[in-house]
């Protein structure tokens, strides 16, 4: 069985869970996950947690993450993509002056409200279920936090290029909606690469057609989490460890100052799970890598 993290490309055409069931195949197990969707028609870093890196997401996801969009603009769509129907069309009278002076408008905390056709779900049910049914629902802007916005050029007529660097929940065919109607001249979402999630960067990723060695392209269990404080006992602690019981900071050889939040614990140099600090100054596990004794 693999335990790890492997970081993979997905080309346009597939959706997240295609990549996954995939990736299941060439493995031959079942324990395999992703850590933050991309839509059928994006490509771009879709990194797989295989394994025991499955009791990991909720320490991988949703840190900051590079995207290089395409708007067009001229037309607004449906579902603020390449994928809709076009509602409106209307002329472009603006040029990369234009876009450059609006783009601080769409950065910083902003209030972003969701589109219809989006996996959100409204009393159980996605949102894009209402919208195909011609239902309209009230969707209440939501703050998100755009780090950066970046024109990178002219990619055709009326196509641009942009870089946009975000954090958790943020829709970027929204921002390219959103900037089409700040020009007045409206514009949709044509084309999008996610280059960077947390420590996973493109240019490292694999095609799936090109994992003929899955174990090269393994990575480690703590790969992408190093920005988690860590703590480290003695291998005099396995035994305390494997069985889930809390440490106690007697038995720390190695701490961050701050003795508080979530922390990776090692016994000597081997990544055993993570860990929360307690009020005593203990840490208690929160996901267990290690083997528990019976």
């Amino acid at each position: 069985m693999y335990d790890g993290i492997i970081n993979v490309y997905k080309e346009k055409g597939y959706t997240s869970h295609d990549v996954v069931a995939k990736m299941r195949g060439i493995l031959g197990q079942k324990k395999v996950g992703h850590t933050g969707t991309l839509d059928p028609e994006a490509e771009g870093v879709l990194p797989l947690c295989v394994g025991k890196a499955t009791r990991l997401f909720d320490y991988i996801v949703d840190k900051q993450k590079r995207y290089i969009a395409e708007v067009t603009l001229g037309k607004v769509t449906d579902t603020q993509d390449a994928a809709g129907t076009v509602l409106e069309e209307r002329p472009v009278r603006v040029g990369e002056a234009e876009i450059r002076a609006a783009l601080p408008q769409l950065t910083g905390d902003i209030l972003q409200r969701p589109p219809l056709y989006s996996a959100l779900k409204r009393d159980g049910k996605p949102l894009y279920a209402y919208a195909r049914k011609g239902q309209e629902i009230a969707v209440a802007p939501r703050p998100v936090r755009v780090d950066a916005l970046e024109l990178l050029g002219c990619t055709g007529e009326n196509r641009y290029e942009i870089r946009v660097d975000c954090g958790k929940g943020v829709y970027v065919r929204t921002l390219m909606h959103d900037l089409g109607a700040l020009l007045g001249c409206g514009g949709y979402m044509s084309r999008l690469a996610r280059v960077r999630a947390g420590a996973f960067r493109a240019e490292d990723a694999t095609a799936l057609d090109a994992l003929s060695d899955v174990e090269a392209h393994l990575l480690p269990l703590d790969f992408p989490i190093g920005h988690i404080p860590l703590v480290r006992v003695g291998e005099g602690e396995l035994r305390r460890v494997q069985n889930g019981n809390p440490l106690y900071a007697r038995s720390l050889l190695e701490a961050p100052q701050a003795r508080e939040g979530i922390v990776r614990v090692y016994v000597g140099d081997a990544f055993a799970g993570m860990g929360e600090f307690q009020e005593d100054g203990s840490v208690r596990f929160r996901a267990m890598l290690l083997e528990k004794r019976l």
